[in-house]
């Protein structure tokens, strides 16, 4: 399975690949659900190999480290998945 940072990175970087709608979903420890972001919502910081920000509708800013990320949709559809870890 291709790393979620790789795949966010080939959103950023390729052009035709990127053009379409993505929506990352990840798992909030604070309101134990997953959060679903358009990716118009999440900043990429340069070198950052960790984690990325997401701000939510109310405009808060969260720091999303790599490994709560859950699911990425390109146009609907379901494109990366992890599963999540046991209870």
């Amino acid at each position: 399975m291709t790393p979620v940072h790789e795949l966010l990175s080939r959103i950023q970087w390729d052009p035709e690949f990127g053009a379409a709608q993505f929506v990352i979903g990840y798992y909030d420890r604070v309101t134990r659900a997953q959060i679903e972001v358009p990716l118009q919502r999440i900043r990429l910081g340069p070198g950052e190999g960790f984690a990325f920000e997401a701000t939510q509708e109310d405009g808060t800013i969260h720091s999303v480290p790599y490994h709560r990320v859950r699911n990425v949709w390109r146009n609907g559809e379901l494109i990366w998945h992890r599963h999540a870890p046991p209870a």
